[in-house]
């Protein structure tokens, strides 16, 4: 009966701390909504005019750009609504009531975890899921009435303008004025690539479409070169060609230019390629050189470490909110604010030194979680 009655005031407790965390948790997400809103409307004034879309329209694209914003601000939501909560708690000595009962710290924070891997998947299909799909739609927005509109970028996810890439295996670079994915359609296009003798080949066309597995070139131009110092001398000019000892696809030079568009290192962690895409992009070009490959490895272990990042801001909130005694109302704040400074600081260097080569992708990427992490825990297993 005894141990009943505990089992009972435990789930007692757990709903208490639970309902105490989320109301704040709620009001800051409506305070940030609310300024989000706001800036997003300031800030897209002129995109919105140009683009001229309706207030319907509006506020479509402001919900297709609602994502990429919750992911940049779960984690300090959840670490402003903790510090708050906590802070609430042990200035009403209500942490050491329970825990002067036979609670543990650690299992009076259960409700804390469960949040925090709630939100830890829920960044995650953010991240993954909506974020890739929200961003064509926005796209899809901002080209519904204006199809040469100046807004967003000349590329969208399935159409480049003057671009290019490299297959570095087969050591061909391809450069075009025109690519649609949908279509596999190619316009203006040059493709140099290297002879086991030294010399090159220059293939020009107007036109080419990829089917049945080859590319077919349109009023194509086929030139060699001996050696650098000499000129290009045509080899052959045709209304239509077929290389079928080209093999790229129209799917790999997607990644390839996406890959392309979000190879800086500040954008490693909250990039638009998706771990499938550049699971793929490693897969299709298994001979690229050591910066991409850094890049890549980067991104792909930065994008599985940034879901994470929700775990371990409850373990850094715990020691900051819980310790006993009367503190100043903003005492969450000025600590979340000192977190997330911290925090992106770290993350920034690990993710330069992962990049540069100077450590492996997936140290760089997990190091910022694993410091943060194992420090909250030594601190929440000193608290008194």
């Amino acid at each position: 009966m005894a141990a009943r009655r505990l089992t009972c005031a435990m789930r007692l407790h757990d709903r208490y701390l639970l309902r105490e965390l989320l109301t704040p948790l709620a009001f800051c997400l409506g305070a940030f909504l609310v300024f989000w809103i706001s800036l997003f409307f300031f800030t897209h004034a002129d995109e919105i005019r140009e683009a001229k879309l309706h207030l319907g329209d509006t506020l479509e694209l402001c919900a297709a750009n609602l994502p990429e914003f919750l992911v940049l601000l779960l984690p300090i939501l959840l670490l402003l609504a903790l510090l708050y909560a906590l802070t609430q708690h042990a200035k009403a000595n209500e942490l050491t009531a329970l825990r002067a009962a036979g609670i543990s710290l650690w299992r009076l924070c259960a409700p804390y975890f469960a949040v925090g891997f709630v939100a830890a998947g829920f960044y995650f299909a953010l991240n993954e899921l909506a974020g890739p799909r929200c961003a064509a739609w926005a796209d899809t927005i901002k080209h519904r009435y204006v199809k040469n509109s100046k807004t967003g970028p000349a590329n969208s996810p399935t159409h480049f303008l003057v671009n290019g890439f490299r297959n570095a295996p087969a050591r061909r670079l391809w450069k075009f004025s025109e690519f649609d994915a949908t279509s596999a359609v190619m316009l203006g296009l040059i493709v140099n690539w290297p002879l086991p003798d030294g010399s090159q080949r220059s293939l020009q066309a107007e036109r080419a479409v990829f089917t049945n597995g080859v590319w077919t070139f349109f009023k194509a131009r086929l030139s060699m070169q001996a050696d650098a110092k000499s000129r290009l001398s045509p080899l052959l000019v045709t209304n239509q060609l077929a290389f079928p000892e080209f093999s790229e696809t129209p799917a790999q030079i997607v990644s390839s230019l996406k890959f392309n568009d979000k190879q800086t290192w500040a954008g490693s962690r909250n990039a638009d390629l998706p771990l499938a895409e550049i699971r793929e992009l490693i897969r299709n070009n298994p001979g690229m050189g050591t910066d991409d490959a850094n890049r890549l490895n980067t991104k792909f272990h930065g994008r599985l470490a940034a879901p994470w990042t929700c775990l371990v801001v409850v373990l850094m909130a715990i020691p900051f909110g819980a310790q006993a005694g009367r503190r100043n109302l903003f005492f969450g704040v000025a600590g979340s604010i000192f977190i997330c400074f911290a925090y992106f600081v770290l993350q920034q260097f690990s993710l330069a030194f992962g990049v540069s080569g100077h450590l492996p992708g997936w140290l760089a990427a997990w190091l910022p979680n694993f410091i943060f992490a194992t420090g909250g825990i030594f601190l929440t297993w000193r608290v008194r």
